[in-house]
């Protein structure tokens, strides 16, 4: 089974001001198709990986042979990261968190205010390249982490709700070195309503 690169719900200017259509247009077609054609070259050395899920692959890393270990680390997290970047973004945001997971941010950071501190913390503060993320931890717990590279959650034994890519390429086109900036402007485009039901999936 070859992995594919998943159709964008979206156009490449749909989320203009915020993330810009030449920005999206590489990221997606350059970077995360780079991501899935090496991924695809890396287990085609090892062929009894060929029906592990994503997911599979980043909680099993000790499965993968060390001759492509590394290329599956990091292509098989570079896949899965972007396909659910895409996800969770949408022109049409509320703004703020619905449903179960907004309670749930209230009870574990105080408020959406000082989750969104933290959370843009964490991806300001993330040195070089990498995500910042909101996870659930075994015990079902909210936890803002961030990672280096196309590290993903999942080889840490924990479920990504959603991440956000710090990755110069996810936004030196139009902010240049203004990271925060980014930060600051990405948060206009979260698909609450979609990860709620995303949160709700997972927390059971």
């Amino acid at each position: 089974m070859e992995h594919v690169l998943p159709k964008l719900s979206y156009a490449y200017d749909s989320l203009e001001p915020y993330i810009d259509a030449r920005t999206m247009e590489i990221h997606y077609t350059k970077h995360h198709a780079g991501y899935v054609n090496n991924l695809n070259a890396a287990l085609a050395k090892q062929p009894n990986l060929a029906d592990l899920s994503l997911r599979e692959l980043l909680e099993n890393l000790g499965v993968v042979n060390e001759e492509i270990r590394e290329a599956v680390r990091n292509n098989a997290g570079g896949h899965y990261n972007h396909s659910l970047f895409w996800q969770v973004m949408t022109s049409q945001s509320t703004k703020i968190p619905v449903g179960d997971l907004a309670e749930v941010i209230n009870q574990t950071f105080g408020s959406f205010d000082q989750f969104k501190e933290l959370f843009s913390k964490a991806a300001l503060t993330r040195f070089g390249s990498g995500w910042a993320w909101l996870n659930l931890d075994q015990d079902k717990k909210l936890i803002i982490t961030s990672s280096s590279n196309q590290d993903n959650p999942f080889s840490s034994n924990q479920t990504p709700i959603f991440g956000l890519d710090v990755w110069e390429h996810a936004y030196y086109l139009k902010y240049q070195n203004r990271r925060g900036e980014y930060i600051e402007n990405w948060w206009n485009l979260v698909d609450w309503s979609a990860l709620a039901e995303r949160f709700k999936e997972l927390s059971v």
